[in-house]
């Protein structure tokens, strides 16, 4: 019997007998039929706030001015990252309890490289299966809302999307239905974990060359240049390629005269990427009847990968962001009237966030006069083998950098008879002499209860002792530790990587207003829970969203 299988057992065993809890402070009006969650990829608050006076009328500012708004929103784990924030987002569980500890890792027994989304029991539908690619969650330890909500009532549908496979699968828990963007042919696939085969709309939305209407398509500015004076220019030395040049106008074709997978490619780093994702959204509403039931809620999780990719080679302080994310609200604003149309704007709710913020690229912080730089991945673990060799004798000590942190020989150190938490000590205070890292925490530091640093409290949050690393290290603020000479990225506990927009709409169930007060991720499935009038997940660490005042 698969997960799958065994989820949907449970639910049909369940949905008899049940007893739902209602918390007294829940609504009492009666659930939305359809629940749209939209995780935009790599989008910090801060972002949001610079263009908020540039927005359409009714995209985030239909959250801004109409909806709730959490302005001190913010991840509470240390490893921000995009399979970890899409993990947290309807769990309501940070990584030490989902288990998700990042985009990948390494089994610290054997070495072998783990994917956080990966199965080898399954593949896609359709299309070519890469070794490690994304066809399941059976990595993810923790129940979503749509879980308990399927469990519960097992005729709700759950349906997950996005341009990334970790993106819609971890969204769409071990009862939804995931389908991901396949960047060879342009379609959206899903996996055998969830179906033998597709529904029909889907191959008719895959037949119908959906992404073919975007080939040569020209991306150009949305503002005049004055609007865009706060942005780092075009072609800088610093910015990276991502299929479709360093400045703008330019023609996504990915360098080709007919579609083709070039093309495909480069269709997710351009604002048409997200366009396709959101029409492939329309059609799963209709082609599933989303929101169509009569006693039933629905929910519909879309993840926009196309703000992850521009930010990383351009980095969130360019041209190329700024205009990606106006293209974006327009897409969104023409995405909620269409759902006005069709499910009507009484009958479902809207909730945006996103898996992570950004850097700023060192480069750019520099100019801005920050201390700011890129640490060679090559300097750290040369800096702790030196050490350890040193002290111990000929190595190799270090084994692997797995996620945020770094495996050790454990082979070797028992056959000297030697403490791993002694390797692991002398491999701290090295790492900690390389100019641009911050600090270092062992595994004896995460496994405790120290409270009083609160970078170690977070990144105690991204680690799983059965699945992290024994040696967690940070970058001091503004420096990235990369092998990249170019480009941005994120995976901090710092502020502009963990304060991300948290975005409400649906005034029965939300209000109308700003609220100030901090708030976390992980109180996104508690709220949503009690809005269905379900128990929040059973790994959820958060607490239902305050309403505007």
């Amino acid at each position: 019997m698969t997960n799958r299988h065994y989820w949907l057992l449970i639910a049909a065993l369940l949905a008899g007998c049940a007893q739902v809890p209602v918390e007294t402070a829940a609504p009492a009006v009666k659930p939305p039929k359809l629940v749209v969650f939209i995780a935009i990829d790599g989008l910090p608050m801060r972002q949001v706030m610079n263009e908020r006076a540039h927005f359409a009328p009714d995209g985030f500012r239909r959250f801004l001015d109409q909806g709730a708004w959490y302005s001190e929103a913010h991840y509470s784990h240390g490893y921000t990252v995009t399979a970890a924030g899409h993990s947290v987002m309807l769990t309501g569980a940070s990584p030490w309890r989902s288990g998700v500890i990042g985009n990948e890792w390494r089994d610290p027994l054997t070495n072998a490289e783990v994917y956080c989304t990966g199965d080898a029991d399954y593949h896609y539908i359709g299309a070519k299966t890469a070794p490690l690619a994304g066809t399941s969650p059976g990595n993810l330890k923790a129940e979503t809302v749509g879980d308990v909500l399927r469990r519960l009532h097992p005729e709700s549908k759950v349906i997950a999307i996005s341009g990334k496979d970790r993106g819609a699968i971890l969204p769409g828990g071990h009862a939804g239905t995931a389908y991901m963007y396949m960047s060879e042919t342009g379609h959206f696939a899903s996996s055998t974990y969830y179906e033998a085969q597709h529904p029909q709309w889907v191959e008719a939305f895959n037949a119908s060359g959906a992404a073919d209407k975007y080939f040569g398509k020209t991306w150009s500015l949305l503002l005049p240049e004055s609007a865009y004076a706060g942005s780092a220019p075009f072609d800088q030395p610093w910015q990276a390629d991502a299929g479709n040049g360093k400045h703008l106008p330019a023609v996504v074709n990915g360098g080709l005269s007919a579609p083709g997978p070039k093309f495909y490619a480069a269709l997710l780093p351009s604002p048409f990427g997200d366009a396709l994702t959101l029409d492939f959204a329309r059609a799963a509403i209709a082609g599933e009847q989303l929101g169509a039931g009569k006693d039933r809620t629905d929910i519909l999780a879309i993840s926009l990968s196309s703000h992850d990719y521009i930010n990383h080679p351009f980095g969130p302080e360019s041209r190329m962001s700024q205009d990606h994310l106006l293209w974006l609200d327009q897409h969104l604003q023409a995405f909620f009237r269409d759902l006005d149309q069709r499910i009507g704007k009484d009958n479902y709710i809207l909730m945006l966030t996103a898996d992570h913020g950004f850097a700023d690229t060192p480069e750019w912080s520099r100019q801005q006069g920050r201390d700011a730089g890129r640490v060679p991945l090559s300097a750290i673990s040369k800096a702790m083998e030196d050490a350890l060799q040193t002290r111990f004798g000929a190595g190799p000590w270090v084994r692997s950098m797995s996620s945020s942190g770094y495996l050790f020989n454990e082979a070797l150190i028992r056959e000297r008879g030697l403490k791993s938490d002694d390797i692991y000590a002398v491999a701290q205070a090295a790492v900690k002499l390389v100019p641009g890292i911050a600090d270092a925490f062992t595994r004896a530091q995460l496994a405790g209860s120290d409270m009083s640093n609160p970078y170690l409290v977070a990144m105690r949050k991204s680690w799983d002792p059965e699945r992290a690393a024994p040696l967690q290290v940070i970058v001091k603020p503004y420096w990235l530790a990369t092998g990249r000479a170019q480009g941005s990225s994120h995976g901090t506990p710092y502020e502009y990587d963990n304060h991300v927009p948290l975005l409400a709409w649906g005034a029965a169930w939300f209000g109308k207003g700003e609220v100030r007060e901090p708030v976390a991720v992980v109180d996104i499935a508690p709220t949503l829970a009690r809005i269905l009038k379900l128990p929040a997940p059973a790994q959820s660490e958060g607490q239902p969203l305050p309403l505007p005042r």
